[in-house]
Formats: C-alpha cells, sequence, structure tokens
C-alpha cells in the first residue's frame, strides 16, 4: 500500500459493538463473530471483555495533540490579513505570538491562511 493514501478510519458504531458481543454472548467462536460482521479478531476480543467487565461500548475520543491555532487565533490572523495584506508569513508569526501568547509555526500561519481561502497568489 503507497504510504501517500493513508486514511484515518472512524470507530465502529455502538450498535455494531453490541451486535458483535451479543453474537459471542450466544455461542459464536470470536472468529465466526469477527468475519460475519467484517471486523478484526481483536476488535472482537476487546468488546467482550469491556462487556464481561460491565464498561460502556461506546467509542473513545481519539487520541493526539490539540491544535495550538483555536478560533481565537484564526480570527485574528484573520484581521491581521485584512489589515496587512502585504505581511510575511514571518511577521504573522510574530504578531501571533505577542497578541496570544502561544509560539506558532510558519507551516501552521500557512495552514490556516490556506484554509481560511488566502493564498500567495492572490495576495497574501
Amino acid at each position: 500500500m503507497p504510504w501517500a493514501i493513508l486514511r484515518t478510519m472512524k470507530p465502529y458504531s455502538e450498535d455494531l459493538r453490541t451486535r458483535i458481543v451479543r453474537a459471542v454472548e450466544e455461542d459464536m467462536s470470536k472468529s465466526a463473530a469477527a468475519r460475519l460482521f467484517g471486523v478484526s479478531l481483536s476488535s472482537v476480543k476487546r468488546y467482550a471483555r469491556l462487556a464481561e467487565r460491565g464498561e460502556s461500548l461506546t467509542p473513545r475520543k481519539g487520541g493526539g495533540r490539540p491544535p495550538k491555532a483555536d478560533e481565537t487565533t484564526t480570527k485574528l490572523l484573520e484581521d491581521d490579513v485584512e489589515k496587512r495584506p502585504t505581511a510575511t508569513i514571518t511577521e504573522r508569526c510574530r504578531f501571533l505570538r505577542s497578541a496570544t501568547g502561544k509560539s506558532v509555526s510558519t507551516s501552521t500561519v500557512r495552514r490556516l491562511l490556506k484554509r481560511l481561502g488566502f493564498s500567495q497568489k492572490n495576495g497574501v
């Protein structure tokens, strides 16, 4: 599989997890349940273990680092672009650091600008 085509997986629904556990509790083997529902054997084992302990089968929130740029930072950047359309990316980084106290990389500022619809070709 080419590494450029990596996709994030969505968690299985609570309904599917419940049906898997019910099938295992009704004497279906775990490997048969995995084949029937099209999930991995390790997932079936994990759901069965959670149900056995009486824990919830609801999907947990994914991990990862929280984003540095929140709504305030994005709004400040948008306002800065309107006030200073010729400012460089580095100058915008300095502005955001002085305004929010957060150090934001040039890559992050470029990504934010792209999400906001600004590019170097249309004046930024």
